[in-house]
């Protein structure tokens, strides 16, 4: 039984998650950490990392940007693995997570759906057979309540198709204050926000006379708590390491 203290345990996420662990048999939430410390399950909540003395075999981040350097440098500190899926992370907390997983093993991605991973696989694919001859475009739709944009996966899936054609890319994101046609160098990125949208994500091959569209569509947030608690548990008596989606789905037996 995998032991897990659950960071940004009062969240949306938070509970979607402590309800989807409540159901396995593998794994428990035995402490949380939110700045509301009201306690809603059957597990303390502590309001700082600092406060939290129990111990677990990984830590599940699903909070707020402002508050991962404090959770990472108590993984740190404890010889905890962590499970990164908190979204709209700076540049800096991206190095601090190299820097933390140099300690203790660190699992990190911008969307915790086997889909999207898929998604992602496909796309890079995508931009491998069909060169330059497509231009490309992501468009992402997401809740009204979501502040980032565009969202990380729109940017992982950017990265990977950029990455696999040498990163010859430049991404854009506004159009309107530019008066020229589009350049073949570009990928462009939109973002829609509106209404409870759990998030849809769809990459536009367009060229001559055809369009290939590759899309994921995310029904309930549940799938998202599936993927941030199979990291969990796979992620736990790991050597030191940063970790990603694509060391979780080549297992031969993922967990449950």
């Amino acid at each position: 039984m995998k032991k897990i203290i659950l960071s940004g345990a009062n969240g949306k996420m938070g509970h979607v998650i402590a309800s989807f662990v409540k159901e396995k048999s593998d794994c428990e939430i035995v402490a949380g950490i939110d700045r509301n410390t009201k306690t809603y399950d059957d597990f303390p909540i502590f309001a700082v990392p600092a406060q939290c003395t129990i111990k677990a075999d990984c830590i599940i981040d699903f909070s707020h940007p402002s508050l991962l350097n404090p959770i990472l440098e108590y993984a740190a500190h404890t010889s905890t693995p962590i499970v990164v899926a908190t979204t709209g992370i700076s540049n800096e907390q991206i190095a601090l997570m190299r820097k933390t997983s140099e300690l203790v093993p660190v699992f990190s991605s911008f969307n915790m759906s086997l889909g999207v991973n898929l998604l992602l696989e496909l796309a890079r694919k995508a931009a491998t057979v069909l060169g330059h001859d497509f231009d490309i475009e992501i468009v992402e739709k997401h809740h009204d309540q979501k502040v980032d944009a565009p969202s990380g996966t729109a940017i992982m899936l950017a990265d990977a198709i950029n990455h696999a054609q040498s990163d010859c890319y430049e991404y854009k994101y506004d159009r309107h204050s530019k008066r020229e046609k589009r350049s073949k160098s570009e990928i462009g990125m939109h973002s829609i926000r509106g209404g409870t949208i759990v998030g849809e994500h769809d990459v536009i091959f367009a060229g001559k006379d055809e369009i290939i569209t590759l899309s994921h569509t995310a029904m309930s947030k549940e799938i998202f708590a599936t993927g941030a608690v199979n990291a969990a548990v796979y992620l736990a008596g790991k050597p030191a390491g940063l970790y990603d989606m694509g060391d979780l789905v080549g297992m031969q037996n993922p967990a449950e």
